[in-house]
């Protein structure tokens, strides 16, 4: 099969898709609240495009996303699993090709050759250098662009940068997916931590406060003695409640991240533990979390508690795990606070099925095996350069470096 003949098979099988949304009733009434919940009346085609690759993709009924129920009625079975499993991340343009692009995912640090699904003059303005978020899936050993959401100029690199961390906390997995050298080495790494963890503090726990928890972890990363004497955790009152700092999200991550646990004002219990298999994790409320099952009404928002570590994905199923171990009667005080029935695996299987379905590593962990993540903090502390004064014709080369014209670059109007 030619190249022509598997994009136009994409293709069809594509409008396909948007005929299952339109066909099936249950994905249409979602399609029709959906466009009324962001606001859409009336579209062009090119808007309903920008639309309709997100939803498919992204929108979930039943937990199950568009393209996962369409998968059932497809004809072409073997192209929509590779639709299913098309990935979105943020890439650097290396070059730009006849039919396609060389693409650096910033993300999983792999170089993709990608092919595009329509003509390559949609992309005018799109130049080598510029960042772009984009979806990419693989089908018969060859890559294909299915969306570009966003596009970044190459002076935006911070911008990047902080959106591939972002990434990286929300779904870890992402740095090593499709990348099993780099998983590899987040293994060797995990075993190496994990001797050094173990040898510093003669087990793997240590509960704390949010006050001495970054001093531990950095003493800990920097090789330095670290006396827990006066670090560690005396409960007196259990008490849950919400800490605006956990709340990461694109904005706010780094500054989140250089503030660390103690910025937050209160005090509040959180536990450094290392898992052998998935590495660091700093865990708020961890033992608050454990005194519930020893006397749950001593625990003011005991339930909100609950749900919060079964509903936060940062909570690995190992951690859950672990408290079940200790307290024979785990699974009697969550059914009895959530008004649930789940047997154990019952409970992973509701609120934990990602580590279920892949091995996922703790953040922390990735964070240190990631080059975005390092890169990221030199971008932000190196000074920003002076504004360029030399002068350049409107047609030659921008003396910034970019590659584009000076009329096109830093001589827009």
């Amino acid at each position: 099969m030619t190249v022509i003949e598997k994009i136009n098979e994409i293709n069809d099988v594509i409008k396909e898709v948007f005929e299952f949304t339109q066909s099936n009733e249950t994905v249409k009434s979602d399609f029709d609240e959906y466009l009324k919940t962001i606001g859409v009346g009336n579209i062009s085609l090119n808007q309903m495009e920008k639309i309709f690759l997100p939803y498919i993709f992204e929108r979930r009924i039943n937990d199950k996303s568009i393209m996962e129920m369409f998968l059932d009625e497809a004809k072409n079975k073997e192209i929509a699993e590779s639709l299913v499993n098309a990935e979105s991340s943020i890439y650097e343009i290396k070059r730009i090709l006849k039919n396609g692009f060389e693409l650096y995912n910033l993300i999983n640090e792999k170089t993709y050759t990608v092919l595009s699904l329509t003509k390559m003059t949609n992309f005018r303005g799109v130049y080598a250098g510029q960042y772009i978020v984009a979806r990419i899936f693989e089908f018969r050993g060859e890559y294909y662009v299915i969306e570009i959401s966003s596009i970044l100029s190459h002076s935006q690199k911070e911008e990047a940068m902080r959106y591939a961390v972002m990434k990286l906390v929300q779904d870890p997995k992402l740095l090593y997916l499709h990348n099993p050298e780099k998983e590899e080495e987040i293994k060797n790494v995990i075993a190496e931590m994990y001797e050094k963890f173990i040898s510093t503090f003669d087990k793997d726990i240590i509960l704390t406060t949010n006050k001495h928890a970054d001093d531990i972890i950095g003493a800990f990363n920097d090789g330095e003695e670290v006396n827990l004497e006066d670090k560690l955790s005396h409960l007196e009152t259990p008490k849950f409640f919400h800490v605006k700092e956990l709340d990461n999200n694109y904005s706010n991550f780094l500054e989140n991240s250089l503030g660390g646990f103690a910025s937050h004002t209160e005090i509040y219990d959180v536990a450094v533990i290392f898992d052998k298999e998935k590495g660091l994790y700093a865990i708020p409320f961890y033992e608050t979390f454990t005194k519930i099952f020893e006397d749950k009404d001593s625990v003011e928002n005991a339930k909100q508690c609950v749900q919060y570590f079964l509903s936060n994905e940062s909570v690995p199923d190992s951690i859950l795990a672990r408290v079940s171990a200790q307290y024979s009667n785990f699974m009697d005080v969550v059914n009895e606070l959530l008004g649930t029935e789940w047997t154990f695996d019952e409970m992973l299987k509701e609120c934990k099925s990602t580590y279920l379905k892949n091995r996922v590593y703790s953040s922390a962990t990735v964070l240190y095996c990631s080059n975005a993540f390092s890169d990221v903090f030199d971008v932000i502390s190196t000074p920003k350069p002076e504004q360029i004064t030399e002068k350049a014709g409107r047609n030659e080369p921008c003396p910034c470096g970019s590659g584009k014209k000076y009329k096109n670059c830093c001589g827009k109007a």
